[in-house]
């Protein structure tokens, strides 16, 4: 018997609000997360990754740092997951310093990453196998949003899980969607994520065409911007693109994978993609550029080189 099996199980019954929540992967949009979860009033535990600042600003606020996630699984009640990509998340679970080695019954996993479906139901059997569910509860949104406690979140739990689970949501989530059974929340991330890269590819081709046929990326902002066709993604997309202001802090190579797993999950349903492939092209390409730290929205400059075209210059003929 494992030293997890000798560990008290999680008392059912208890109120939400008194639950000890975990956080691994306080980023980006991590931060903002576990910042509202504190604030908030619930007991909070983070583990540190490579950059301190954001950790230490949590546990000035009152939360508590552990060294394993083993450590937090055998604290926590609720772990939060939110990671880069599949392989992150299988790490963080598996290992003899993993979630599952120090998981016991009861024991809930919000994994809020972007993640590989297929992955999600191998380390959910696993969890269920040591007494434990997973919630995969993918984000929609930026930072920005992620500390304003205002994020989109897709659900993939049972029902009674998900009826425990919202009033913790609702401290970092203000849309939220119960899509189906576990699993369902990550499929749904990766369909809303083709949607949004492919914009992102159109977007970029569509403002470079623009500027080498004379029309200056701030008149492309101007017409579709003051149209049916404008939307938030598009907004800030051309933020960069005009004013080359960097507010959608989205990595082309967190995008690419996310392409990877989209085009996985059609070929696992035999499904032909035409667009999902097209869309995949560009960020590949970027990423094997060395360039895949650049945000989403640059891709409109790596598109103009691919064409000759400096967009740098091009944003400021219309600036000026």
């Amino acid at each position: 018997m494992t030293a997890a099996h000798h560990l008290p199980a999680i008392k059912k019954g208890r109120d939400m609000s008194d639950m000890k929540i975990g956080f691994i992967g306080v980023g980006y949009m991590g931060h903002g997360m576990a910042k509202n979860l504190v604030e908030k009033g619930y007991p909070l535990w983070v583990k540190a990754n490579r950059n301190r600042e954001p950790v230490d600003n949590l546990v000035a606020k009152g939360a508590t740092e552990v060294t394993t996630a083993k450590e937090m699984a055998a604290t926590c009640d609720v772990i939060h997951l939110c990671l880069s990509n599949s392989p992150q998340v299988e790490s963080v679970f598996r290992g003899p310093d993993g979630i599952l080695a120090g998981a016991r019954p009861g024991l809930i996993v919000i994994d809020t990453t972007t993640a590989d479906p297929t992955s999600t139901a191998a380390l959910a059997a696993e969890l269920e196998a040591k007494g434990g569910t997973i919630v995969d509860a993918p984000l929609g949104r930026t930072p920005k949003e992620a500390e304003a406690g205002t994020l989109d979140a897709m659900v993939g739990c049972d029902d009674a899980t998900f009826a425990k689970v919202k009033p913790i949501l609702d401290c970092w989530a203000g849309n939220i969607t119960h899509v189906g059974p576990t699993g369902s929340g990550h499929k749904m991330k990766l369909l809303m994520n083709f949607i949004s890269m492919s914009y992102a590819a159109l977007y970029a081709e569509a403002t470079v065409l623009g500027a080498a046929v004379g029309i200056t990326p701030s008149k492309v902002r101007e017409v579709i911007g003051s149209s049916r066709l404008s939307n938030g993604f598009f907004d800030t997309f051309m933020t960069y693109a005009v004013d080359r202001e960097e507010v959608h802090k989205f990595t082309i190579s967190n995008a690419a994978k996310d392409l990877r797993y989209l085009n996985a999950m059609a070929d696992d349903a035999g499904l032909m993609t035409v667009m999902a492939s097209a869309a995949k092209q560009y960020f590949a390409h970027v990423e094997a550029s060395g360039n895949g730290g650049d945000f989403v929205p640059k891709i409109t400059d790596h598109v103009a080189l691919l064409n000759g075209l400096d967009m740098e210059k091009e944003a400021a003929k219309g600036r000026s």
